[in-house]
């Protein structure tokens, strides 16, 4: 589990194709006074990876190809430059929203311009993930925890601050570059209480409906 708060900014050292899957190698010395053993969890990009070595400040992580196929993990090379944050302990203040580190799809960015001291950049998101997707509702890119401002069908926006573009990837996109697309993990269990349904798939009472929602300040 993941906060969408970035601790580092990795470079890529290699990515090499082992068959179906991929053995990534990032270098992320801001990491290296951190107590990353085997089997941690890393979220590259927003994406969640277990760690199978560590070599001084690099870290190296398998990907399997159900990853590669639904991720830009596939395109990265030698100096890609990465989102990384630790997966979060019970300790660990909660900066941002939920983030399982499962990517639900890509968005592209089609719309950057400056906004006062911040840059508000517009994505397009899978219509298939678009009802997720809510005013003031949290969404991650890349592995950043953002607010989204406005939604129009399957186009969104969000602002950047100075800082964050500073510690994150995020400043360095071009218009037609595709991000990892996270949606809010509440908008989908939410979705899946409204519709009713069950263990087996059918249809069963949920005392989770519109009213509900509304009676308690969530609609």
């Amino acid at each position: 589990m993941f906060t969408g708060i970035i601790e580092a900014i990795g470079n890529v050292t290699c990515a090499t194709r082992q068959g179906g899957d991929l053995r990534l190698v990032v270098n992320a010395p801001e990491l290296a006074d951190q107590n990353i053993a085997l089997g941690d969890s890393v979220a590259v990009n927003g994406l969640c990876l277990t760690v199978v070595s560590r070599s001084g400040s690099e870290l190296a992580f398998d990907v399997s190809k159900e990853s590669i196929d639904h991720s830009l993990i596939g395109q990265w090379s030698g100096g890609s430059r990465v989102n990384l944050e630790l997966a979060m302990l019970p300790t660990t203040r909660f900066g941002g929203h939920i983030v399982s580190g499962h990517v639900d799809g890509l968005a592209e960015l089609i719309e950057l311009r400056e906004d006062a001291r911040s840059w508000r950049m517009h994505f397009r998101a899978p219509a298939e993930l678009a009802r997720y997707l809510a005013k003031k509702g949290s969404v991650t890119l890349n592995g950043v925890s953002l607010t989204v401002n406005n939604v129009d069908k399957n186009v969104f926006d969000i602002n950047v601050i100075p800082h964050t573009f500073k510690v994150t990837t995020l400043g360095e996109l071009g218009l037609g570059d595709q991000v990892h697309l996270e949606v809010d993990l509440v908008a989908r269990y939410l979705e899946r209480l409204l519709k009713g349904e069950v263990a087996d798939g059918q249809a069963g009472d949920s005392v989770i409906n519109q009213s509900f929602l509304a009676e308690h300040g969530f609609a």
